[in-house]
Order: structure tokens, then sequence, then C-alpha cells
């Protein structure tokens, strides 16, 4: 497996949204469901890639397998603070792709000025949590019924990683 690391390109954008739209079909590991139409995406992708968002994406070829992002937020008292999210296609986990993707992360919104990480993760993704865990995330809170698919309620697990603490 030749798998690339790179900062998201728009030429990325439909291959991004197929791993998306994979990812989100499991109806485990993101909130969503499917993946938005291709012309949201691309638009997403655009600004993503004009703003030098914290946004990469890992390439077997030219086929994006994964994905992760940090997006600060925007009120003046937590723009220190930024959200990740990730996602990695079933055939290729377990083999440390996203932990380069997290590491990318990382780096890159210590260089933007994010000094607070958050992530929210389901409760029975262990092995999501074991990651996250990995490179320096904590539990903080657990968040009862974060999340239904189907009408089953899950509880999710609230997680921070301060910078100076990053690997």
């Amino acid at each position: 497996m030749n798998v690339t690391i790179a900062t998201i390109a728009e030429s990325n954008a439909e291959s991004f949204r197929e791993c998306l739209h994979t990812v989100a079909k499991e109806k485990k590991y993101i909130a969503q469901i499917e993946a938005l139409p291709i012309e949201r995406i691309k638009e997403f992708v655009r600004e993503s890639v004009q703003n030098d968002a914290v946004q990469f994406v890992a390439l077997n070829g030219p086929d994006v397998i994964g994905w992760c992002d940090i997006f600060p937020a925007w009120a003046h008292a937590v723009k220190h603070c930024g959200s990740l999210g990730m996602g990695v296609l079933p055939e290729y986990r377990g083999q440390g792709v996203g932990e380069k993707l997290i590491l990318a992360c990382i780096a890159k919104a210590k260089t933007k000025g994010i000094t607070r990480i958050e992530l929210e993760v389901r409760v029975d993704n262990q092995c999501a949590i074991k990651l996250y865990e990995k490179v320096g995330f904590i539990h903080e809170a657990r968040k009862r019924n974060a999340m239904q698919f189907d009408g089953i309620y899950y509880d999710a697990v609230l997680m921070s990683l301060i910078a100076e603490n990053a690997p």
C-alpha cells in the first residue's frame, strides 16, 4: 500500500465525496448518513483550499481513502479551539492511515494558533477512541444520546488535546 498524506486540493473533490459518502452510509462513525451533493462538496473544498484550511486527505494513487480536518471556532474567546473530524475507508482502517492524518492536522493546526483540539466520538467506537488516546487526546465528558441512527440513540465521548501535549 502506497498511501500519501496531502493537503486537500480541488482535484480531490469527487473522490473525497465518495470516501465521505462510504463512511457516512455506515451510520456509525460520523453524524452524516450521506455526503452532500457534489456541487456543495466542490464549494466546500474550494473554500478550504482558498483559506489554507487544516484539511488533509490520504491518497492511494488518485483515490481519497481517508480525510482529517480541524476547523477553528469563529468567536473571539474560542478562536484558539478547533474541532476535529475524520474518516477512513473500511479496507484501510487499522493500518496507520488515521494516525498519519491526525498528526498532519495537529502540526498544521499549531501553526495556525489552534491550541485546543476537540472531538466527539461514539462510545462504541473503541478503535477510534484508542487512536485518539494514542496521539494524546483525553476524555473530558460523556454526552448522552449524542447521536441517533434508525431510532437508536448512542452516547459519545468528548475528547480534547492541548497543543503543548501533542506529539
